[in-house]
């Protein structure tokens, strides 16, 4: 029988930690979930018996399957679907100013911003729209800038085998602004290339012109 420890605040029994070994075996029920919110609450100093916060685990239970439901998504089925029909098309497609927002794997606390996404077809294009689904896969996840940004040049690189991919994220991280060192404004910026983009600068340039320009 697992040990129980009672919190002052709780009205209910709260399950002493499993071993990471046994925890990571199954994923937690809702119901673990929001007992974890209760603790979280607790130990930040309130009360999650009074009436304010009596429904907060069920909305936080809520919103964390809606703002990390990436992990439940394929970018490799986003991007299945090819149209081949472009007339002839073979230079860059560019997306730019993709909104994104994700959540610091260190703190999970948001980070957020605009991604820049451009790639040389080869044997034909994908609809626009999907290429934000990827980025949406991937953002919706614990992650790092770097991280999301290698994610989406392999996933787009792997399933569309183009001549070259180019991302540019842009991002505001608010471990930076409301913690620590609580600079708020910095924008970080993080940027990977393959084949063409990787192999010739003036491509690069030609992409960061396009992305940087006046016309925005």
């Amino acid at each position: 029988m697992d040990a129980v420890v009672q919190h002052p605040y709780a009205r209910v029994p709260i399950p002493a930690p499993k071993p990471a070994a046994a925890a990571a075996a199954r994923r937690p029920t809702r119901e673990e979930a929001e007992a974890a919110v209760r603790t979280l609450i607790a130990w930040a100093g309130d009360n999650p018996q009074r009436e304010g916060l009596l429904d907060t685990p069920k909305r936080v239970v809520k919103a964390y399957a809606e703002l990390f439901s990436g992990y439940s998504q394929n970018a490799a089925k986003d991007l299945e679907r090819v149209f081949e029909d472009v007339q002839g098309y073979d230079d860059m497609v560019v997306l730019r100013d993709i909104p994104y927002f994700s959540h610091c794997e260190h703190h999970m606390v948001p980070f957020f911003g605009k991604a820049h996404v451009a790639y040389f077809p080869s044997n034909g294009v994908v609809g626009l729209s999907k290429i934000a689904r990827v980025i949406d896969t991937y953002a919706k996840r614990l992650q790092t800038q770097e991280t999301l940004t290698a994610q989406v040049v392999a996933a787009i690189d792997e399933n569309l085998n183009p001549r070259g991919v180019a991302v540019m994220i842009e991002g505001e991280h608010m471990c930076m602004s409301m913690r620590g060192i609580q600079k708020q404004g910095v924008s970080t910026v993080t940027t990977q290339f393959t084949g063409l983009f990787q192999d010739d600068p003036a491509e690069q340039a030609r992409f960061i012109s396009l992305v940087r320009s006046v016309s925005r």
